[in-house]
């Protein structure tokens, strides 16, 4: 791992597993009904704080973004295996929490499938999948970007809480005293 990364524009840098990510995101949203991209992108109930707090990581996410893009990966190297491996876990549980969110009807909370041992399964399989990126990548400021980043992503998950016990009430109280906010902890 190295401090800084050489940035370059490349053929094989860090945008290939963010471009093959975005795909099948892409794919999965405009292959799911309209009400379910709506529930998934719905931000009314958040309080103006929480959405200044969720730009500014927004902003730190797409700075770090661009470091990506920028960025050649480690191919070649054990670090690549390591982190490829990481994205791919992350990507995988990525789908398989969008399509527990989609498959569950939207008068409830989802509850099903990862969300049992996560409350948020989405957030930190994406969070999984981009930490595996920073590993491919092999940078320490990448890295921390991307922590950095991370820990304004915890006032989104508090802001969706926040957002799910005023829609769903009582059942989402319940789910949430059962569930830990990230897997098998906390």
């Amino acid at each position: 791992m190295t401090l800084i990364p050489e940035f370059e524009i490349g053929l094989w840098n860090g945008w290939i597993p963010l471009c093959l990510f975005y795909l099948i995101f892409g794919i999965l949203l405009i292959s799911f009904p309209k009400d379910v991209v709506k529930r998934l992108y719905d931000r009314s109930y958040w309080s103006k704080k929480r959405i200044v707090l969720i730009i500014i990581g927004k902003l730190l996410a797409f700075a770090y973004l661009i470091l990506i893009i920028f960025t050649p990966l480690k191919i070649g190297f054990f670090i690549f295996i390591i982190g490829i491996t990481i994205y791919a876990l992350g990507l995988v549980g990525f789908v398989i929490a969008l399509f527990n969110y989609k498959n569950t009807s939207i008068s409830q909370p989802v509850t099903r499938g990862l969300y049992r041992i996560s409350r948020h399964p989405q957030i930190l399989t994406l969070l999984i999948l981009y930490f595996g990126i920073c590993i491919t990548i092999g940078s320490w400021l990448i890295l921390l970007m991307f922590f950095i980043f991370s820990v304004f992503n915890h006032f989104r998950i508090l802001a969706e809480e926040k957002a799910c016990l005023e829609l769903y009430g009582d059942s989402y109280h319940e789910y949430k005293n059962k569930t830990p906010r990230y897997f098998l902890f906390f």
